[in-house]
């Protein structure tokens, strides 16, 4: 009987994947797999310790993967993470935005923004912006972003994207994801008027999932639901099913603009449909992170 296969065998070799957020939970999920498969992997995490533990884990199991360490509330280490990509990836097949975070009580970032905001719809919008270049070069190529089941409850406020006036942790949290779904929309829609499917964008809900999520800053309410809930949630392992396969799957080829969960599309919100928001949100983005809109 055959081995399973793996490593430079697999169906993903010869081919480099950089996932953000993949130090834990979902995002080192992801990457340990994609790794099985034979891809190349580069994990960005902030913490530079946590991201060389993680790397080693993945090399127990035969992976290929490179550390880049990156704090994606800071634009600043956006363009310093592209850059150092750029360099060490002639080649890049796919980008997994998988970043993002909770936090209850408003923070802001050394940009003078909302955090919620900056890491999790910001920091995804600018990186792929950088890359977009290296993507399409390598075509065909694969941009997912994993959102979240929040993205329904969501309403972009394009008066106050940053929560001066009222913040709360949960609506923070959903127009972040929204706006997940709605600039991938957005995102598939500019790429297929240029190159057709040469490079695909999709969104995805991984479920709700065991990891450090919100611990940083849960809030009262979270902190008493979790414990309560934590036995229902998916592990890592299978949050990352979703993530996997939009990044892997041959099946997937050239299917772009779409919201996955459990693996398959599937509708998202009736508010992420709107293309006239889509495109006031994606100019007031390209504002924030200081790039042109087209």
């Amino acid at each position: 009987m055959a081995g399973p296969v793996t490593g430079a065998e697999g169906p993903m070799a010869g081919r480099t994947v950089l996932v953000t957020g993949g130090t834990g939970g979902i995002g080192l999920a992801t990457a340990t797999r994609l790794a099985g498969l034979g891809a190349r992997v580069g994990i960005v995490g902030r913490d530079a310790s946590r991201a060389e533990s993680a790397a080693t884990s993945i090399r127990t199991v035969g992976g290929r993967v490179d550390v880049f360490v990156a704090d994606l509330s800071a634009q600043r280490e956006v363009h310093s993470l592209a850059e150092r990509v750029l360099t060490a990836y002639p080649r890049l097949d796919v980008l997994v935005n998988n970043v993002g975070g909770y936090w209850a009580t408003r923070h802001v970032t050394a940009d003078g923004l909302e955090r919620t905001f900056a890491v999790n719809h910001l920091a995804p919008f600018l990186l792929t912006h950088l890359l977009l270049d290296r993507l399409r070069a390598s075509a065909p190529a694969r941009v997912v972003t994993v959102s979240s089941g929040a993205q329904a409850m969501g309403r972009i406020d394009l008066d106050d994207l940053q929560g001066t006036r009222d913040y709360s942790g949960q609506r923070a949290y959903s127009q972040s994801k929204l706006a997940n779904v709605m600039s991938t929309y957005e995102l598939a829609r500019r790429l297929a008027a240029v190159d057709g499917a040469a490079v695909t964008a999709n969104a995805l809900h991984p479920g709700v999932v065991r990891t450090a999520f919100g611990q940083e800053d849960s809030g009262p309410w979270m902190r008493r639901l979790l414990p309560v809930v934590r036995p229902l949630m998916k592990s890592p392992e299978r949050g990352a099913d979703t993530s996997v396969r939009l990044a892997s799957s041959p099946e997937l080829e050239g299917v772009s603009g779409r919201y996955f969960v459990n693996g398959r599309a599937s509708r998202s919100s009736r508010a992420s449909y709107d293309t006239e928001v889509a495109a006031r949100l994606w100019c007031a983005s390209a504002e924030l992170v200081g790039i042109e809109p087209s």
